[in-house]
Order: C-alpha cells, then sequence, then structure tokens
C-alpha cells in the first residue's frame, strides 16, 4: 500500500489506471484522511475540492494538470521611467515578455494577476537615471504595497535596486511594480520584473 501523493499529469492516466488495475481504496474513520491506493500511482488524493485547475471526483481524487504551471518574466526595453503612459498611477510599464507560462502577465497593464490561491514568488530590479536623486519602488497587491526598495548615493548614477518577497494570494490577486519617486533608466533591459507559482494551497 502506497500513499497517494506522486503528481499526476493528465485524467486519462487516472482512469486509466483506475479501470486497468485492481484498486483499493481505504478510508479511515476521519473523513479528512488521505485514500490510499493499491499499486501504481499517478493521482493526487484529496478530500478537500480542487481549486487549482485540477479535476476533482466525487471520491475525493483529484488529478492536477500541467496548467497549474505558472510564471513570468518581463523587462523593459526602451524609455525611462516615468514616461506619457505612467504619469498619473506610476505604474512602472514593461514592454518585452522574456517568459509568460499561463498567460497570466497583462504587458499592457504590466500587472500579473493569480489564477488560483497559492503561494507566490516575486522578484523586481530596477536601476535609477541621475545621481543626486534617489528611487524608491514598491511592489503593490490589491492596491497595497507589500515590499519596496530604493537607491539614493548621491554620488553614483546607475545605482540599482532590488528586492524580493513570498506571498499567499487569492484567485484575481494583482501584482504590479509602483514608482514612488525618481526616475528609472530605460532602454538595454535594465529593469526587470518576475514571479512564478510556488505551490497552489
Amino acid at each position: 500500500m502506497v500513499p497517494v501523493s506522486c503528481p499526476g499529469h493528465c485524467t486519462m492516466l487516472a482512469v486509466a489506471i483506475l479501470l486497468g488495475y485492481g484498486v483499493t481504496f481505504s478510508l479511515g474513520q476521519n473523513e479528512t484522511e488521505p485514500i490510499v491506493l493499491e499499486g501504481k500511482c499517478l493521482v493526487v488524493c484529496d478530500s478537500s475540492p480542487s481549486s487549482d485547475g485540477g479535476v476533482t471526483s466525487s471520491l475525493g481524487i483529484s488529478v492536477r494538470s500541467g496548467s497549474a504551471k505558472v510564471a513570468f518574466s518581463a523587462v523593459r526595453n526602451t524609455n525611462h521611467e516615468p514616461s506619457e503612459m505612467s504619469n498619473k498611477t506610476m505604474t512602472i510599464y514593461f514592454d518585452q515578455v522574456l517568459v509568460n507560462v499561463g498567460n497570466r502577465f497583462d504587458l499592457s497593464s504590466s500587472a500579473f494577476v493569480a489564477p488560483r490561491r497559492g503561494i507566490y514568488s516575486f522578484s523586481f530590479h530596477v536601476v535609477k537615471v541621475y545621481n543626486r536623486q534617489t528611487i524608491q519602488v514598491s511592489l503593490i497587491q490589491n492596491e497595497h504595497a507589500v515590499i519596496s526598495a530604493f537607491a539614493g548615493d548621491q554620488d553614483v548614477t546607475r545605482e540599482a535596486a532590488s528586492n524580493g518577497v513570498l506571498l499567499h494570494m487569492e484567485g484575481g490577486d494583482k501584482v504590479y511594480l509602483k514608482l514612488e519617486r525618481g526616475n528609472l533608466m530605460g532602454g538595454w533591459k535594465y529593469s526587470t520584473f518576475s514571479g512564478f507559482l510556488v505551490f497552489p494551497v
């Protein structure tokens, strides 16, 4: 008997195994305990409904699909910030996407929208334009600043600021970068913004 904790890849594989092999289900008195299968395992058993894009049967068998993968990385390739586009909201806009698995980063708004509840990792790196100036950038989740980074050496022209964080997000939560003060370097892909789903919860 093996606990069902190995990852599954598709509904068809799970159905084929359930139909093609002798399968024994064993439930504990506590309904929250996982179902145990006898034989080869390609499914994940969960007594709670699936909220991460998997398919859950009435027996609590949740088949996780490849659509659970979410990751993005964007860069600024042209123009300084603030630009004409960002003068009102001070959102930092990105003009090139390097990775967008799951298609959850919207280039036009330069915001990431979480597809499901989970733990997400985010990081950013920006470079200021002028010396004798301070830049400050905040990572915003649903209109609230979560973390910030600044660079304020008055004698350095091209100074960088970076930060990263793990966030618990609900499906539909939005994350973007906001320029609180200063001017960011445009061109040459100095400024970056990346994130990915660590695991669903």
